[in-house]
């Protein structure tokens, strides 16, 4: 589930790029899905500032990513599907939530929300990296995510002050890495809530080597792979 299109309005590239190799490489059939709606705000990333009177829309952008091959959220269901998975970028708390705005008083898009309880309650696993898992610890009671560590440590965790978020949204988080040396324990460079089928990575919410967090999205999708009994 896309949330258009760059790090500062939409999905982290990387990540949603980093989740497509995974997927790919663990043999998985992929359908690409984002709301039909208005984005927040426009950001001009040459110079991180929002662009005045321009206006995108978060379906026709994240079609960028997918490569044209994408539908609406609406259209999204757990029939259809053994997983879904959300990359990060502060288009999951501009456009999938109001998280960048309203912190723990956000509220969640309508199909992102069906979505995740339809997938929770159908017992199908849900994989979210870097901030989309505040989406979770919003409408899961009770979940169990990571967003990496919870102190910013000389700026290495730049949005630790999420984490505190998420517990006062009710969740419970848990302190992870973003990988670990090899051989690699898939385990622990992903955290894996197994109650609720919830797995998560931080992913650029730390400061580090993009191998790294190309290698902690895998471990996430080897995870949601492996919940889904296939």
């Amino acid at each position: 589930v896309l949330s258009g299109c760059g790090v500062y309005d939409g999905t982290e590239i990387h990540e949603a790029s980093a989740i497509l190799v995974h997927l790919s490489r663990g043999g998985a059939e992929v359908q690409m899905y984002a709301p039909d709606v208005p984005q927040m705000h426009v950001v001009d990333h040459s110079k991180g500032q929002p662009a005045e009177a321009e206006s995108r829309n978060v379906l026709v952008e994240s079609a960028r990513i997918a490569r044209g091959k994408i539908a609406s959220l609406a259209k999204l269901t757990t029939a259809d599907h053994d997983a879904v998975i959300f990359p990060g970028g502060f288009g999951a708390a501009k456009n999938l939530s109001t998280f960048a705005v309203d912190g723990k008083d956000c509220k969640v898009n309508t199909e992102v929300e069906r979505v995740l309880k339809d997938f929770h309650k159908a017992g199908k696993p849900i994989g979210l990296c870097c901030i989309s898992p505040v989406l979770a610890a919003k409408v899961l009671s009770g979940a169990e995510v990571t967003v990496g560590h919870e102190e910013e440590e000389g700026g290495k965790w730049p949005y630790a002050g999420t984490a505190g978020a998420i517990k006062e949204l009710g969740a419970k988080h848990c302190v992870k890495e973003v990988t670990i040396s090899f051989p690699v324990n898939f385990h622990v460079d992903a955290h894996v809530d197994t109650k609720n089928k919830v797995v998560t990575t931080p992913a650029f919410m730390c400061e580090t080597e993009l191998h790294k967090i190309f290698d902690g999205i895998g471990a996430m999708v080897k995870n949601v792979l492996k919940l889904t009994g296939k």
